[in-house]
């Protein structure tokens, strides 16, 4: 099997332009790789300002059309990293989470980290199926 890698619109003109050696988005051996997104808008590739659950929001809408563009769906997924800058984001981070994740939701670790080079608050990563 090969490894595919997929563009994920100005999300990954972002990466690319950075320099950084990321893929967004990458499939191989029957699973689906998201690399941590942040609440980067999906049009424009800005960060998108706001409380943390509008930033949750905008990280599970990338995280589904990641998943989307690489012929998966947010109801394949196995596993959820979500990194965030605060433990105390916790009931606010669940409450727009269970929104996507209803029914069966994937295994999930929560990280808290320190500091991230731009202003954001939350970045998630996951593993799915194709």
């Amino acid at each position: 099997m090969k490894k595919e890698i997929f563009h994920l619109g100005k999300i990954s003109d972002v990466i690319n332009a950075s320099k950084a050696p990321i893929s967004a988005v990458t499939k191989g051996g029957g699973l689906v790789f998201v690399s941590g997104l942040p609440p980067f808008d999906l049009d424009t590739g800005h960060l998108v300002r706001g409380d943390i659950r509008v930033q949750t929001r905008q990280c599970l809408e990338n995280l589904k059309a990641a998943l989307e563009v690489a012929g998966s769906s947010l109801d394949k997924v196995l596993k959820v990293t979500v990194l965030v800058s605060n433990c105390a984001y916790w009931d606010d981070i669940n409450a727009i989470y269970t929104q996507y994740f209803m029914h069966e939701p994937p295994a999930r670790t929560f990280i808290t980290v320190g500091s991230w080079a731009q202003p954001f608050d939350i970045e998630m990563e996951a593993v799915a199926l194709s």
